[in-house]
């Protein structure tokens, strides 16, 4: 018996694109977070990025349960002395509501040069239009797949 071990030149890359108009944003980012590092598949190796593309529709429409859309506060740095910025997960979605999503997904994933591979195969759209039609994106159900 030999074991199975995965090449890069073996995946096979499809496109998922996912709704998270009325999803809670957690939530929808782990199953994107899982799609992308291609957990889903049976063939995942840890050492090879074996992700599909994701493509999130409907970013704005998001939900963060409880208080998080006021009491929630994202940071930001830039190194040099008093350029601390700060805004609530309020002011971020008026502001530019795909962030909320990247961050969430971005941080889920791996801390090292595979997670940031990984992470340039996500698409964020706040509407519903987006440009990979092309792709022919199969639709992926969050709500349903947790």
């Amino acid at each position: 018996m030999k074991t199975y071990t995965p090449k890069a030149a073996d995946v096979d890359r499809h496109w998922f694109v996912v709704d998270a108009a009325g999803v809670p944003l957690g939530r929808m980012a782990s199953q994107v977070a899982h799609l992308l590092q291609g957990k889903h598949k049976p063939t995942y190796a840890a050492h090879i990025d074996m992700g599909d593309f994701v493509v999130v529709v409907n970013a704005e429409q998001t939900v963060l349960t409880g208080n998080k859309e006021t009491q929630k506060v994202y940071h930001r740095h830039t190194g040099r002395p008093g350029s601390l910025k700060s805004e609530t997960a309020g002011e971020r979605r008026q502001r530019r509501p795909q962030l909320l999503v990247e961050d969430a997904v971005r941080r889920m994933l791996p801390k090292n040069r595979l997670g940031r591979a990984m992470y340039k195969k996500l698409k964020v759209y706040a509407g519903q239009d987006h440009p990979h039609q092309a792709q022919q994106p199969e639709p992926y159900d969050v709500a349903s797949a947790t």
